[in-house]
């Protein structure tokens, strides 16, 4: 199948192109892709131990706050739409990536850092707000496993932010090759997983959790 068969869609010539490099390149971005997709599987592992453990402590308030007098949803609501919104800045950056424009590329991973570290910046004054309020992981077993399955989320977007930093550099310095490449098409399955879990903890803990 030829270029010129694909459509008009840019998402698709992005695809089609990305498994042509993959194909030239001798194995390297087939093994690394499977390597990351384990790494993925093994951290849904963790994130599922943590979604059962808060199932369980969900309800066990011990006296102390409940989710519907501790969330504020607006501001989940916002929050929500930062690392939503980072998603499609991601998405943009593959496909600037695709077609070789670096410095497009470059922007959109800017931009796309700028919306996680909103994301980070919101979350991190819910829980001082929490802390402020007597609402510590210590209160009651409910808030242990909040502040666990959330932070463990929060942990893994600021690991992300990290590692987009440094890509930006590499690709500043020696550009758009394959190497760089595949690291940028890992760092997206990363950062569309991260996406994945906060829609369930978005539904699963603020939502099903003011609404009870």
């Amino acid at each position: 199948m030829s270029s010129s068969t694909l459509s008009s869609d840019p998402a698709q010539k992005a695809i089609f192109y990305l498994a042509e490099e993959e194909a030239h390149d001798h194995g390297g971005m087939g093994g690394t892709a499977l390597g990351f997709w384990i790494y993925l599987m093994s951290d849904c592992l963790i994130f599922a131990v943590l979604f059962a453990t808060y199932g369980v402590l969900g309800t066990a308030y011990a006296g102390g706050p409940t989710p519907r007098e501790i969330f504020e949803l607006p501001l989940v609501a916002l929050n929500t739409s930062m690392l939503l919104l980072s998603s499609i800045t991601y998405g943009f950056a593959m496909l600037a990536m695709a077609r070789g424009a670096q410095r497009e590329t470059q922007g959109w991973l800017a931009v796309t850092g700028l919306f996680g570290l909103a994301f980070l910046s919101i979350e991190l004054y819910e829980f001082a707000n929490l802390i402020h309020e007597g609402a510590t992981p210590q209160r009651s077993a409910f808030l242990s496993a909040f502040f666990t399955l959330v932070g463990t989320h929060g942990l893994h977007v600021t690991f992300g932010i990290i590692w987009l930093v440094t890509l930006m550099v590499q690709v500043s310095r020696r550009g758009l090759i394959p190497e760089n490449r595949r690291r940028l098409m890992c760092l997206s399955m990363f950062w569309h997983f991260l996406d994945v879990v906060w829609i369930g903890v978005f539904t699963f803990v603020y939502l099903l959790g003011v609404l009870r």
